[in-house]
């Protein structure tokens, strides 16, 4: 149990754990600068899978929705968020959130316990809580139902992005695409996994699964779930059956569309999904050259690619932006860092870490990466680049400049990943369309 677990569970005993928890994840997220998935790891270790459920359920809301319940409670607090106690501001937003946006809820219970949570501020503070919490409970409803979307400023605050986003989406996507996209990316993303076929066919571990799924159109290897599992904690993930994936991170590997017996490059590989698909795509023949800077993250990957039966993956630890073998690899991936804009259903706090300087910087890094990958891809090669964001500037913005510069590359359709035949050789799939994360996956032909 960490010391600020121990410290809560002693101050406010009546605060049930997966509101303890939570209180502890949104605190260390808008404080101290964690990430709302390794916080939740770290703090909900050891609670029963309904307190789980429920912790996530908290944490993850409220962190998603901070714009929208910090325009409610400073009208009812009558002061700036940014002006409360942080404990106070934390079991303020946990408490609106129960209160408006989260179904199943006793709102005795979101009250009192936000008060609870609330005295573990040194300025006290419960006494606030208490009185903004009961007028949420009355008068929140009519205040959210004042907020529309129907231009960025509203759409911000209505949907919970910085206004920065909207008016990006709004620019970059049109309206009725952007309002669509902004609905989308506070819904339950979908949960995926894809089949290792080193291992296991679909129907093999369709026929396994204590959950119900369903095989996925399109993509042999995918299935949808549609109820909670345990992935990591299944026969089937420990003997390298399955790998939890979105679809359209699937997309990817079917875009590079490897083949056995081909040297490959995957150069910003870590964690290791899409490399251990491109190696089940060439049935372990051939040889796939994993780049990853980070010795952990390259260690880890390792034992995903031993954990996957992927016996053609070689890990290097290197630089991605390094010099390569010109013209050595048939096949290339890039799947570079970036803003993560395309995964905000599954990333409650990416919207809050994303900026414009952030993105311009990413853009260059990029570029870089993908003028190393360029020469490596040997003559008649195909290089692949893909980011899980909706940004121009990361996508097709980055993609035309480079093909400028390097005549010796063409867009070539991804039609044999879901693309159109007939329209954009690049592929940007949206939420809100395609019911998976927004990659942007581009097709580049060596001549």
């Amino acid at each position: 149990m960490t010391a600020s677990r121990s410290k809560l569970s002693a101050a406010s005993p009546a605060v049930s754990p997966a509101r303890r928890c939570a209180f502890t994840v949104l605190r260390r997220v808008f404080e101290r600068g964690a990430y709302a998935d390794r916080a939740f790891v770290a703090e909900s270790a050891g609670l029963e899978p309904r307190e789980r459920a429920l912790a996530m359920a908290l944490a993850y809301g409220a962190v998603q929705r901070r714009a929208t319940l910090d325009h409610v409670l400073e009208r009812l607090a009558g002061r700036p968020a940014a002006a409360l106690d942080p404990p106070v501001l934390a079991a303020l937003r946990l408490g609106v959130f129960q209160l408006l946006l989260l179904d199943g809820i006793a709102p005795h219970a979101a009250v009192n316990e936000s008060v609870e949570l609330a005295k573990l501020g040194r300025g006290g503070g419960a006494g606030l809580v208490n009185a903004v919490l009961r007028r949420a409970a009355r008068e929140g409803a009519e205040i959210l139902g004042e907020l529309d979307d129907s231009a960025p400023e509203g759409a911000s605050v209505l949907h919970s992005v910085p206004l920065w986003l909207a008016r990006m989406w709004w620019n970059e996507l049109g309206a009725r695409d952007a309002r669509a996209m902004l609905a989308a990316v506070n819904r339950p993303a979908e949960s995926a996994l894809r089949v290792n076929t080193l291992v296991a066919s679909r129907e093999q571990v369709l026929a396994e699964l204590e959950v119900a799924a369903r095989p996925a159109r399109g993509l042999p290897e995918a299935i949808v779930l549609e109820a909670p599992f345990d992935a990591q904690g299944s026969a089937l993930w420990q003997r390298g059956a399955i790998m939890p994936q979105s679809r359209g991170s699937m997309l990817v590997a079917r875009a590079l569309d490897p083949r056995p017996g081909e040297l490959g490059l995957d150069l910003c590989a870590a964690p290791g999904a899409k490399t251990t698909h491109l190696a089940a795509l060439i049935e372990d023949r051939g040889e796939l050259i994993a780049v990853e800077r980070h010795p952990g993250r390259a260690a880890a990957l390792r034992r995903t690619a031993a954990r996957m039966r992927a016996g053609c993956v070689r890990v290097e630890v290197a630089d991605g932006t390094a010099p390569r073998a010109r013209g050595r690899f048939q096949r290339v991936l890039l799947d570079p860092p970036c803003s993560g804009l395309g995964t905000l259903q599954s990333r409650p706090d990416v919207r809050w870490r994303a900026s414009p300087a952030g993105i311009a910087e990413l853009a260059a890094l990029q570029a870089r990466l993908l003028s190393t990958a360029s020469r490596a891809t040997a003559p008649g090669g195909v290089l692949v680049y893909s980011v899980c964001t909706i940004s121009r500037a990361e996508g097709p913005d980055l993609i035309d400049r480079f093909l400028a510069e390097h005549p010796e590359f063409r867009a070539e359709n991804v039609a044999n990943a879901g693309g159109d035949p007939a329209g954009d050789p690049y592929l940007q799939l949206l939420p809100a369309r395609d019911g998976t994360d927004g990659f942007f996956i581009a097709r580049l032909g060596r001549r």
